[in-house]
């Protein structure tokens, strides 16, 4: 007997039972399916912004500490009175000494001298031997160093075991020591990597969708250098690299900002990568700062949602299964309506519903029975839809806070250097559509580090916040406003040839002459400018040309103005 002759070989309430249960577990699954795909989306959206923000702050730290250590190097070799003694002076060995207690992470501190011979070190390591060939010392003679990672080579033998029980690695700082114009020596520092494990550790959060994030450092060239101590030696055996390919959100986009991709130990994982923005040019290593986490785990919220919004549409095809049972006694042309209907329903067609039919009171009871289970089932669907609407506003409000927030500088209210760029760019587009004129000044606080040396931090807040409020209070609000880094501020005019510029960075000149700090005193600043040129021109240039004018007034005595010279001319 074939399936259909049974089928139509069943009783009447068997029938309508089998449909209906039937009817139900589809469009439960449909929409379980949709509602899942859904939810997949948001939550790998969500967690992928979470994986980024993870990242983004681990390089925050990697570049800050690196600056830290650079400047901190740089410091000591520009410090004066140090080396008057000689390189190996009881001072400078107290010094080193002083320095790598300060900072545990600095295993070895020494100072060479031009021939590359040690003369003074913490714990007399290396003394009297020569580092002439090392690339810190090269490179030290020269300017502000910052090496890449490396292996330990002098002094992986005169150091104790290290704590993770893994082979010394490091990260060197070196600046060059001068005397006058002459350059006597170097200043070396081996900074531990076990400082960038301590950092990331500390960052990697533990919940992120129910489980732990891991952090990892690949270099300029895609090579993994940090890598939790658990998968080292499996990725390393896999040759892991810098994932590819990942689409990479900015700071700017609305680009997703993780994808799923597999790596080497043959797990596919929600993976987010960051570059890291050094805070200065030695210190930009190219490092790139890669979160991930398991797929499995980070979209297990979904996938349970996806399961209970199964067992809810099975557990209602049973109950439809009994209610028609129960309520099988009707005529046949309840039953076509109804048949009808739920066709319509299960189409997906707008507006189409369950009737209730009153010809026979069981009849009437399991109509609207499934009238009220499939108005509760669009409701739950719109009620979803909704939610997923609500939940994409918030993150759009969020994303545009957000990139507000990196544009911004926190100090001052101005924009930074990221947002003072693309204003920057616009301006000279639409100067050069125009053909209007457009002039660039640099303004920077004569003798600011002895204000801060002299009266702390705050006060030179409390300086920078005041030139801010100066700068907005004489500019007009086509202007564009920016504070690029420490006591450095720019200002874009459009519409502005040279002389107006200067007078109106005169005028910003004089005001903050005129002023008077009940704790600091007078503070002055000094500015340069430079125009819009014909022929190829960009900001880099100008931004280059208003730096040289400034840096001219300065010379000439500070609190002044300086304009770029026209060709062939001096600056004036």
């Amino acid at each position: 007997m074939s399936p259909p002759t049974r089928f139509r070989g069943q009783s009447l309430r068997t029938q309508i039972s089998l449909v209906f249960a039937l009817l139900v577990i589809g469009l439960a699954v449909l929409l379980s399916l949709g509602f899942g795909e859904l939810l997949k989306r948001r939550v790998q959206s969500d967690a992928g912004h979470a994986l980024r923000t993870v990242a983004d702050n681990a390089s925050r730290q990697l570049a800050n500490g690196l600056l830290e250590r650079s400047r901190a190097v740089q410091v000591l070799a520009d410090a004066p009175g140090i080396w008057q003694k000689g390189l190996d002076s009881p001072e400078v060995h107290q010094l080193l000494a002083r320095t790598q207690a300060i900072d545990p992470y600095s295993l070895w501190i020494g100072v060479a001298d031009a021939q590359g011979v040690v003369r003074a070190a913490t714990k007399g390591l290396l003394e009297g031997q020569s580092v002439r060939e090392r690339p810190w010392f090269i490179a030290g003679l020269q300017e502000l160093h910052v090496g890449d990672v490396h292996p330990a080579k002098l002094l992986e033998q005169l150091l104790p075991p290290n704590a993770s029980g893994e082979p010394y690695r490091f990260v060197d700082f070196a600046a060059p020591i001068h005397a006058g114009r002459a350059t006597v020596g170097v200043l070396g520092m081996h900074g531990s990597w076990e400082w960038t494990r301590e950092v990331l550790e500390s960052l990697a959060p533990i919940g992120i969708q129910g489980a732990s994030v891991d952090l990892f450092v690949f270099d300029r060239a895609g090579k993994l250098i940090f890598s939790p101590q658990e998968y080292r030696s499996q990725l390393e055996a896999g040759g892991q690299h810098l994932p590819v390919p990942l689409t990479v959100a900015t700071r700017e986009s609305g680009a997703l900002s993780a994808t799923v991709v597999p790596w080497a130990d043959g797990k596919n994982y929600l993976t987010a990568s960051v570059r890291m923005e050094a805070r200065n040019a030695a210190s930009d290593l190219g490092w790139h700062i890669v979160a991930r986490e398991p797929v499995e785990i980070a979209f297990a919220d979904a996938d349970r949602a996806v399961r209970m919004a199964l067992a809810i549409g099975l557990l209602a095809a049973v109950l439809a299964a009994a209610i028609a049972w129960i309520a099988a006694r009707r005529l046949s042309e309840d039953l076509y309506a109804l048949a009808d209907a739920a066709s319509l329903v299960e189409s997906g067609k707008p507006g189409a519903t369950i009737p209730l039919v009153t010809h026979n009171r069981d009849v009437h009871q399991l109509s609207a029975a499934l009238s009220s289970m499939t108005q509760r089932l669009m409701a739950a669907h719109e009620a979803m839809e909704d939610q997923v609407r609500l939940r994409t506003l918030e993150l759009e409000a969020a994303n545009r806070a957000l990139d507000l927030q990196a544009r911004t500088d926190a100090l001052t209210g101005l924009l930074n250097r990221r947002g003072f760029d693309s204003k920057m760019e616009f301006a000279l587009a639409l100067a050069r559509r125009s053909g209007r004129p457009l002039s660039l000044v640099s303004v920077d606080v004569d003798h600011f580090k002895r204000v801060n040396d002299s009266f702390g931090h705050d006060a030179g807040d409390e300086v920078l916040r005041r030139l801010a409020q100066t700068l907005q209070q004489r500019l007009r609000a086509s202007d564009v406003i920016a504070r690029l880094g420490g006591e450095e501020f720019a200002v874009v005019l459009p519409d502005t040839a040279v002389e107006g510029a200067r007078a109106i960075a005169q005028s910003i000149v004089d005001g903050m002459a005129a002023q008077e700090d009940p704790l600091v005193g007078r503070i002055t600043v000094s500015a340069g400018i430079s125009s819009l040129r014909e022929g190829p021109d960009n900001a880099h240039e100008m931004l280059r040309r208003s730096d040289a004018a400034l840096y001219e007034a300065k010379g000439q005595g500070r609190n002044r103005v300086c304009v770029e010279p026209e060709a062939g001319q001096a600056l004036k």
